[in-house]
């Protein structure tokens, strides 16, 4: 009986082994449709080499299959479509240097010169071009104001960019294409031009991109697509009705040998199943994924009362898929999202991968809005309390959970679109975010766009250089307006105070927000806005822009650190629940139009007696103190402190300051490291800075009498100007080399601490008011911040 027993476990084993072995199946540019797929003979199409795989599976569903990508370039002529039936499949390369897969098609163009910049090819006539690579490199679509890398948003704006005057000059411009600010620097809108009224003024389609109705931005505006203002090297056009494309040549393209591709896929991968029958266990390593069109202008949805709409789709759509890994892969010169990572989900990872030079965000985790209950979709929304589910939580399972982001290098997204992030999270639960590095993005590193349903870790990141071009926003952002929130604060207080659970009903898991290093120079480095509610915050060390609480209730933020700034409470509410202690900060407190003080606001390090005096005004921080905090060694950014700092008599314990930011060696070594500041309060700086550059502004302290009596002072008191760059923010507002700034935003200005620390106090207006003494008398002046 133990023999026949023996023979039946031994018969199992072959049988489940040879079910579940796994097969290569090889692709190269050089084969040929049919072959066999071998490495000697390999396949010369991913799509066919999908084909092959779903027969061996059909053969047995257990097997596991790599779809192995030989050195090469691979243009799609559509979309790779994983679908459940290929589960286990696998597709890499040895590098991702060595594969490119692309969303592009090369034309075969005959070129006539024009005059002595421009040439142009007819094309056919059934392709849509909305961007053009010369020899690998993304051309410009004829524009105005011309494109400088340097010129700010949309690297060049100009406020008369679709004026009657100018729009007199297009001969045709219906298919001009309009990107605008939003009118408080909230994102973005973009339209297509479908005509001119009798105005002369532009009648246009679209603005369908943010969730926050305004007007276009005065200033911050760009036209494309225009014929006329085709007249610098790398402009291209299409005239559609001819069918015509006009180029301007630059210098070092030859038009003989030059590689012309447009792109012709919104898509590069789709994995796509479903709750009821997920894709499984799909990996994607090593291959570079360039080339994707715009996708501004299609179908966008709103994500409940956040500030954004979104386009559901992204270089790599995933969708009803479980236990799927994207690693190791380079994206670049994509047209929209990168990967967009859609409703039903469950432990995707994304890890390695290098992103950069791509039209809107990175990485987003997007839940679907039937998941939430009582769901509201614009700001001012709001589902009666009588007809509210009033059930926590979820009320499906079309989310993203237990999800990871690790060791991603992230930097210049958001090329066309600003209402991006680095990392976007919207109706999910438990993503985590760790070892990444964000930098240089037009709004938020990271945000979180509401409560559903927390449980998210964002942990060991380095995020910097954010909010280039828009406002009022953070490194780290989120929103809450969840069930509980109102757009009338009488209302909303009214409602908690009634149900003082409510803020959990949404955000039923606690967000984690650790270890982290941010800094932001034009907002705050940690931004928990409009209601975001259960996060807690610590180990942070902040650079530049402190940390905001808005509204929101249950946050505890302690053990971080401030540099040259501090906590920004505004509008809490009466009973908030909120924690702010065993902080280093560098400021008072900020608060704006508050109802109380939380639970617990005390145990904190300030820099000197007078701040801590004014905060004790508040009755918090009644075991608080001042003093220097001892940094060991600020000057290369590790702010941990010394054992005698006062800081640590306050509980403050010390936490790494080397492992931010993403670890992979590869992306380590060319990823950026944030600007380390100086530190405003000279008592505090280990190696003293006399001078320091502020908006385009050399300052200094006044404080020689020649100094006083040159500037005509009655005391030594103020900050001088040394010099103004030309160009600069300072030049712009109209300061002057020898003026003096004896106030700022009303606050007296007696050195350049003080002036430091009023301007991050009101960075987030994007303006300050300065009084300078200029000839014997006190001139106004108003300079912008960006």
């Amino acid at each position: 009986m133990k023999t026949i027993i023996y023979l039946v476990i031994i018969l199992m084993v072959v049988i489940v082994g040879s079910s579940s072995s796994s097969n290569k199946i090889y692709v190269s540019p050089d084969g040929k449709m049919g072959n066999s797929g071998i490495k000697e003979s390999p396949l010369n199409s991913i799509h066919e080499a999908l084909e092959k795989a779903k027969e061996l599976k059909e053969e047995s569903s257990r097997i596991s299959i790599e779809i192995h990508i030989l050195p090469g370039e691979y243009h799609l002529n559509e979309t790779i479509r994983i679908t459940p039936e290929l589960n286990s499949v696998k597709i890499s390369a040895d590098s991702a240097k060595e594969v490119i897969v692309k969303g592009s098609k090369i034309l075969d163009l005959k070129w006539q010169k024009k005059d002595n910049n421009i040439w142009t090819a007819f094309v056919e006539d059934d392709i849509h071009i909305d961007q053009l690579f010369v020899n690998g490199q993304k051309q410009i679509l004829a524009r105005y104001p011309n494109y400088n890398e340097n010129g700010g948003h949309w690297q060049g704006h100009a406020p008369d960019a679709i004026s009657p005057e100018r729009i007199k000059t297009w001969k045709n411009p219906v298919g001009a294409i309009v990107h605008a600010m939003h009118g408080s620097e909230w994102g973005d809108f973009h339209f297509v031009i479908t005509g001119v009224d009798e105005k002369g003024e532009a009648i246009l389609q679209g603005g369908f991109q943010n969730n926050r109705p305004s007007g276009l931005n005065k200033k911050y505006r760009m036209v494309e697509n225009v014929f006329e203002e085709l007249d610098s090297p790398g402009e291209w056009y299409l005239n559609s009705e001819e069918n015509k494309l006009y180029y301007w040549l630059p210098e070092n393209v030859d038009l003989k040998t030059a590689k012309i591709e447009v792109p012709v896929l919104k898509h590069l991968v789709e994995i796509v199943g479903s709750q009821s029958d997920p894709v499984k266990d799909v990996k994607i390593k090593n291959i570079r994924l360039e080339q994707t069109q715009r996708t501004f202008m299609e179908e966008y949805h709103q994500l409940l009362r956040s500030d954004w709409t979104i386009y559901r789709g992204g270089a790599i759509l995933i969708q009803g898929a479980e236990n799927c890994l994207i690693s190791d892969c380079e994206f670049t010169e994509l047209g929209g999202n990168v990967i967009f990572v859609n409703r039903y989900n469950r432990d995707i990872q994304i890890s390695g991968n290098y992103i950069h030079d791509c039209g809107a965000s990175g990485i987003c985790f997007v839940g679907d809005t039937s998941a939430v209950r009582s769901p509201s979709f614009q700001y001012r929304e709001f589902v009666d309390f009588d007809k509210m589910d009033k059930n926590p939580g979820p009320k499906n399972e079309l989310y993203a959970a237990k999800c990871f982001v690790s060791n991603n290098l992230i930097h210049r997204i958001g090329r066309i679109e600003k209402q991006v992030a680095g990392v976007q999270i919207s109706m999910a639960m438990d993503i985590t975010i760790s070892h990444n590095s964000i930098y240089d993005v037009p709004r938020a590193g990271i945000n979180i766009s509401e409560g559903t349903w927390g449980g998210h870790v964002v942990e060991f990141n380095d995020v910097f250089n954010t909010v280039l071009e828009s406002g009022d926003h953070g490194s780290f952002n989120s929103w809450g307006r969840d069930r509980f929130w109102h757009p009338n604060r009488k209302t909303m207080d009214k409602l908690v105070a009634k149900n003082p659970d409510m803020p959990n009903w949404d955000a039923i898991h606690t967000t984690i927000i650790r270890n982290n290093r941010f800094r932001c120079d034009h907002g705050w480095d940690i931004d928990l806005d409009d209601g975001s509610s259960n996060y807690y915050l610590y180990n942070n060390l902040c650079l530049n822009g402190g940390i905001k609480l808005r509204e929101g209730f249950f946050r505890t933020v302690e053990n971080n650190i401030l540099i040259n700034n501090g906590f920004h409470p505004h509008v809490w509410f009466k009973n908030s629940g909120d924690v702010f202690r065993k902080n280093i900060v560098m400021t008072d407190h900020k608060d704006i139009q508050l109802q109380g003080w939380g639970k617990e606001v005390d145990f904190n390090l300030f820099p000197d007696a007078k701040t801590l005096k004014k905060v004790r005004e508040n009755n918090t921080d009644i075991n608080s103190t001042y003093g220097n905090p001892l940094f060991r060694n600020p000057e290369t950014g590790d702010f941990s402190v010394n054992n005698d700092s006062p800081a640590i008599k306050l509980g403050f314990v010390n936490f790494p300051m080397k492992d931010f930011g993403v670890q992979k060696p590869e992306l380590k070594a060319i990823a950026k490291k944030p600007e380390i500041p100086v530190l405003h309060i000279a008592e505090f700086q280990k190696v003293k800075v006399k001078t320091r550059l502020w908006l385009g502004a050399t300052i200094k302290n006044v404080e020689t009498l020649g100094e006083r009596s040159a500037t005509g002072l009655d005391e030594e008191a103020g900050v001088l100007i040394l010099k103004i760059e030309n160009g600069s923010l300072a030049d712009h507002a109209g300061l002057q080399e020898g003026d003096v700034i004896i106030k700022c935003e009303n606050i007296v200005i007696e050195k350049m601490g003080d002036l430091l620390n009023a301007h991050q106090g009101a960075n987030w207006i994007g303006r300050l008011r300065l009084v300078v003494f200029r000839n014997q008398e006190e001139n106004e002046v108003t300079i912008r911040t960006k």
